[in-house]
């Protein structure tokens, strides 16, 4: 949990004029392949220096870093990592980054509205205030009418339990006095008092339906409820309340059943634009009984958000409100069924260097957080340029942006990151009833593309990319790759694609990108239902490389356990710690 926050010191900036994003995050595929490359081997452009591609002047929202196509079957092979989309690639609709202030240079397109309680509310039955302006958590807001005539798409927060955040008609009307003090030094209401919570709830009414924000066009989804320090619902306040006996369970849970059902009564339709801010299993006072409750909310239709995945390996694993689970072996799956629906999956990825956190490898921070993030199949992340480092690794975010909200079916690419990695949050404990073999141990972050334990291709964790308490020491120790083992008749590694992301009676062209360590002098092919490709010869720089397959792949699990690819070993053992399959045509239909 975070125990520090960027802060914003001055009033929301003017910010330049953006485009309607649920109108234009979606532009018409072109069709046309990307240039061919004609080497074996040429060095690629790494994460922080890659080459833009050639993105038509009229469509800016297409990829940046654009696929090349090898000439024929020989396989290409670049240094470094490779975060390159198809040309036809666009942003899924209702998705994207999010941040306090807009950056169209950063294909950052939705700021923020922050408003506090007080501002916004001096008396208890009179209109909002449109004029007045606001402060909360070293920030100042200006006032709610003049962020409304800024153009561009925004989101919102309302500032609401905090004492210096709420009318003081509250105090005086309810009889209540604050909490805390929070880590930010602020005392909070207790939101699940009838009376606080009444006169938030008409507030939340008079902003969203009387006040037009939900049919405003530009409005894309709000945090929700509007507590505690930064609007993020952790349970610290709520854990001292209930340590000195002003809170007890039943009242919470029945407060919580409330406010969910007044929210969704004034949301309607549009309820999954308001984002429950609280997470899966919390740190709270009520035995395990709060543990759910952030699926209880997506379930009655809100979103959801986490601002935690720059831990990526910590709490995030088995999280019921995003479907995620972590099975028997280890390995993550992610069921859930939200096709077509404008709700918001999000996180926060900006802490790598700031809210206490220092990141000993800045690029292996950032990348995991995003594949954290969108193995959870998030739609929505916060961003800020210069934290996120957006233009330092320009290659991987431009990848990010093209990845969040896309679904199986039209997605350019399914991917695994091969890994062993400590979930220790769950070192001690686990849920009744549930196997976890290998616990705290996960296996890899699979997105479509799942790495399979079949004979001849049982996996071995590789100890050449070892990475410890970083960001932080919950974080735990991750082993980044798998390798074979050629000794116990292990030559290959296995992996079958889910079948809506190709269906077999499909069979389309393909780049199969496999990143791996180049370490002695053996090689590898790509073995596909129709045959495999040459190979690829190992050259013993101790670097890791990405070799990049032109295919034509029929993905009918035909191959052994069931299994769609295989990358086969000879003359020594392969690492491999990132395998990609990027759909080089748009889907159809």
């Amino acid at each position: 949990m975070r125990t520090a926050r960027r802060t914003r010191l001055a009033a929301v900036a003017t910010v330049a004029v953006v485009g309607n994003v649920l109108a234009a995050c979606v532009s018409p595929p072109d069709a046309g392949p990307p240039a061919s490359a004609t080497s074996t081997i040429s060095p690629a452009p790494s994460a922080t220096a890659a080459t833009p591609g050639r993105v038509a002047a009229d469509d800016p929202s297409g990829p940046r870093y654009v696929a090349t196509v090898p000439a024929g079957a020989t396989p290409v092979v670049r240094t470094g990592d490779d975060w390159t989309m198809p040309t036809w690639a666009r942003p899924a609709p209702f998705s994207g980054f999010f941040s306090e202030d807009a950056s169209v240079k950063d294909h950052v397109p939705v700021r923020s509205i922050d408003v506090t309680w007080r501002q916004l509310a001096p008396s208890a039955d009179g209109p909002l205030d449109l004029a007045a302006t606001g402060r909360a958590e070293g920030m100042a807001f200006a006032a709610l009418g003049d962020q409304l005539a800024e153009p561009g798409p925004y989101w919102l927060r309302l500032f609401a339990s905090g004492v210096d955040w709420a009318p003081t008609w509250v105090l005086t009307k309810c009889g209540v006095s604050g909490i805390g003090p929070d880590y930010e030094g602020e005392l909070h209401l207790p939101l699940w008092d009838d009376c606080v919570w009444s006169a938030l709830r008409d507030t939340w009414r008079r902003l969203l339906v009387d006040g037009g924000v939900l049919a405003d066009p530009d409005f894309r989804f709000a945090y929700v409820p509007g507590g505690f320090t930064w609007v993020e619902f952790d349970y610290d306040i709520i854990t001292e309340a209930a340590e000195r006996g002003q809170l007890t369970k039943a009242r919470y849970l029945a407060w919580y059943a409330r406010m969910l059902d007044d929210l969704a009564e004034i949301a309607g339709a549009q309820v999954g634009r308001l984002v429950f801010t609280g997470e899966d299993y919390p740190w709270g006072p009520f035995a395990g009984a709060e543990d759910l409750l952030a699926a209880t909310a997506v379930q009655r239709g809100f979103g959801v958000r986490t601002g935690i995945t720059e831990e990526f390996n910590f709490h995030l694993g088995e999280a019921p409100a995003y479907g995620s689970r972590i099975e028997p072996s280890g390995h993550l799956t992610l069921t859930r069924d939200d096709a077509g629906a404008a709700r918001v999956f999000a996180s926060e990825n900006e802490c790598y260097t700031d809210c206490g956190y220092r990141a000993k490898d800045l690029s292996y921070a950032i990348v995991h957080s995003n594949l954290k993030a969108l193995q959870l199949q998030l739609n929505w992340l916060y961003v800020v340029p210069s934290d996120s480092y957006l233009r330092r690794y320009a290659a991987h975010w431009d990848w990010v942006r093209l990845s969040l909200g896309q679904r199986p079916e039209a997605a350019p690419d399914a991917w695994v990151a091969l890994r062993d990695a400590q979930d220790t949050y769950w070192t001690d404990d686990w849920i009744a009833g549930r196997e976890w073999t290998r616990r705290p141990w996960v296996r890899n972050l699979e997105r479509w593309l799942v790495q399979v334990g079949a004979p001849g291709a049982i996996a071995h964790r590789s100890m050449a990319d070892k990475h410890t308490a970083d960001p932080t020491r919950e974080n735990g120790t991750a082993y980044e790759g798998l390798r074979t083992d050629r000794a116990s008749g292990n030559r290959s590694l296995a992996f079958r694609l889910d079948e809506r992301f190709l269906p077999a009676d499909h069979p389309a062209r393909v780049l199969v990108k496999a990143t791996y360590l180049d370490r002695g002098r053996g090689s590898f092919r790509l073995r596909h239902p129709d045959g495999s490709t040459p190979a690829v010869t190992l050259q013993n720089t101790n670097t890791w490389r990405t070799a990049t397959f032109l295919v034509g792949l029929r993905p009918d699990h035909s191959l052994p356990s069931s299994t769609d690819l295989w990358l086969d070993a000879a003359g020594g053992d392969l690492h491999v710690r990132f395998v990609r399959v990027v759909r080089l045509d748009a889907a159809v239909g």
